[in-house]
This record gives C-alpha cells, sequence and structure tokens, in this order.
C-alpha cells in the first residue's frame, strides 16, 4: 500500500560564489508585499550561458552540507516570484532560481523549446555551479519541468517537490473559464486585470480581491512577458509525464490545494498513486499559496528535505492514521 500523507503544511560543491545569508522575514508586518520585487541584497545574481541559452540566475548561499534547492517557476513568472518562499526557507539551505528564456532578465531564445529538451540546460545549470546533485521544487508549469528533469537526469536529483502542478495534456483540466485566463500574458501586464480574474484563477487567499496580486505577477515591476510567455505555452504541448511517473524513483513531496481552480486537486491524488515513493500533502489553499502563505509551505517543505528514511502516515490533526484501517505504508529507505 503506498504511503498518503495529508496534513496542514506546518556533500555540495567544494566552492562557488559566495553571499551573506538573508534571515527570514514571513514573520514581518508587510514583508511579502515588499519581496516580491527583487532578490536579496545579499543573494548572487549573474546572467550566465548554459547550453547555448542565456539565463539569468539567483543564488542564495547556504552551509553546503545538503545539495542546494533548485525552484522551477510557474508560466510567466520571473525568479522574484519565489521571493517570499526563499525567504521563509532555512537560511542555512542554498537555493538557486533562474529565469526561462524570453522572462525577467533572461533574453528571448533564437529557437523555441520543449519540455522534452530542458533537462540538459538544468543539467548544464547544475554543472556550471558546481552541484553534482540538487533537490528540486517545482510550481505549476515548473512542476512539469521538475518531473521531466527527475526521469530524464536521476542521478541529480536527491528529493523532487511538486506544487500545484499535474501531468500536462493528460490531466484533468480546470474549468474552460479559467483556462482561457492562461492563453494570454495579460495578467502579468495589467494590475487591475489581474485583480479582476486572480480569484478566478488561483483561488484560495486571491479570492478576496486583493490588490496585491498585482504586485505578485510583477505588473507592477516593467513590462510583463511576451514572447517568451508564448514559448512556454509552447514548450508544453503534447507533453505529458503520466505514462513516465512510475519511474520517478526519487522521495516526492506532492502538495496541492483545497481550493486550486488552475489545478484540481485530483491531478494530485493521480500523481500520488502513480509516483512509488510519493506523499501528498493537502493544504487548505490555491494555486499560489508558495508565496502568498510563505511560512506555512516552506516549514512543510523543510521537514520533508530534512526528514529521515521513514515517517509514519500522519493525518491533518497530526495523529498517525493508515487508510481504509489498515496500517500506514512507510516510506523505503534511501
Amino acid at each position: 500500500m503506498r504511503r498518503r500523507q495529508t496534513r496542514e503544511p506546518g556533500s555540495g560543491p567544494a566552492s562557488r560564489d559566495e553571499a551573506s545569508r538573508e534571515q527570514p522575514v514571513a514573520g514581518r508586518p508587510g514583508a511579502v508585499a515588499r519581496a516580491w520585487r527583487r532578490p536579496a541584497p545579499d543573494e548572487h545574481v549573474r546572467t550566465l550561458t548554459v547550453r547555448g541559452r542565456v539565463l539569468r540566475v539567483a543564488v542564495r548561499s547556504g552551509n553546503l552540507q545538503s545539495p542546494p534547492l533548485v525552484l522551477c517557476n510557474g508560466i510567466g513568472a520571473r525568479l522574484e516570484l519565489l521571493q517570499p518562499f526563499v525567504d521563509a526557507l532555512d537560511p542555512r539551505r542554498e537555493v538557486v532560481r533562474f529565469d526561462m528564456p524570453g522572462l525577467g532578465g533572461s533574453p528571448e531564445p533564437v529557437m523555441p523549446y520543449h519540455l522534452w529538451t530542458l533537462a540538459p540546460l538544468l543539467s548544464g545549470l547544475l554543472d556550471q555551479l558546481g552541484y553534482p546533485q540538487a533537490d528540486v521544487l517545482g510550481i505549476s508549469w515548473g512542476g512539469g519541468l521538475a518531473q521531466q528533469f527527475a526521469v530524464q537526469e536521476p542521478a541529480r536529483v536527491r528529493r523532487l517537490v511538486l506544487v500545484a502542478t499535474a501531468t500536462g495534456a493528460m490531466m484533468v483540466p480546470g474549468h474552460p473559464r479559467v483556462l482561457r485566463h492562461m492563453l494570454t500574458p495579460r495578467r502579468h501586464r495589467d494590475p487591475a486585470h489581474a485583480a479582476a480574474v486572480a480569484g478566478e484563477i488561483y483561488g484560495g487567499s486571491m479570492r478576496d480581491g486583493s490588490s496585491r496580486i498585482g504586485e505578485l505577477l510583477g505588473t507592477t515591476a516593467g513590462p510583463g512577458p511576451g514572447r517568451g510567455y508564448y514559448y512556454q505555452l509552447l514548450a508544453a504541448v503534447g507533453w505529458t509525464s503520466l505514462p513516465m511517473l512510475p519511474l520517478v524513483r526519487q522521495p516526492t513531496l506532492i502538495l496541492a490545494g483545497d481550493d486550486d481552480p488552475l489545478t484540481p486537486l485530483v491531478n494530485a491524488r493521480i500523481m500520488h498513486r502513480l509516483i512509488p515513493r510519493s506523499e501528498l500533502t493537502v493544504y487548505h489553499g490555491g494555486h499560489l499559496d508558495l508565496v502568498t502563505e510563505p511560512a506555512r509551505m516552506a516549514a512543510t517543505v523543510e521537514a520533508f528535505l530534512t526528514a529521515g528514511t521513514s515517517t509514519a502516515t500522519r493525518s491533518a490533526d497530526g495523529q498517525p492514521a493508515g487508510r481504509r484501517g489498515q496500517s500506514p505504508r512507510r516510506n523505503a529507505g534511501h
């Protein structure tokens, strides 16, 4: 019996460019609203040419006692989107973020790309930064990239975290009126439009009509994504991870909201059944809780990344619980 977990989110390279650690800011009033705009001053941001593609990369140095955490962002989002989550992580954890080609500070590529071809790009990025292996977290579109990388380059991925994501072309889709908003990057460019559609697209705390959605999506930080957004859409055409999921051998945490109009919860349950060493955490919230509720989500991710080889399944109240009255299964060692 595969282990299921449903709860409320409660050695490294020898040398590389160093940056001093930043203390978490999640507890400071207004910290989230300010944090979207740019990486922390003490993070090292640079432009690298990786396998012929130019990428803007941000690295927050850690203690090198564990692999870095590489973050793969959602469609149309620049690396600043995940700043609140990075700030909420253990400051000792090394974190790597990057802009996809054509987004943020990464120039538009000469040729389009596909999710099938991006695993070598991530592998080349790890090589340039001096990391033999990494933990990988992907949110939404980035979850597809994380899945592809874990299967195609298994030796480079220690643990996998999949947030508000699904299996691509063979997923259970959201409502058509939600998906139509994804065909254009308008919400990244127009703050009024973003505020009007945020609740319908993302659910969770975005249903309260909060104006912070503009900063969250970068609509107040200059021009939004253009051709790069459509390259990302094109990259997922025809792609599905469904037949590959049994090949994901890394310990995997699946995080899914119970109010996510864009990625219905059933997709997470399907992934959990097909990924052999997976655990599922269902949180009360929507598609973007990784950045709107960073402290809670970071605590869950940290617990998974630092966990031992075997943990009993627990229910939302923290008590041991099996499925259908049977004893919970424990993860195999790794």
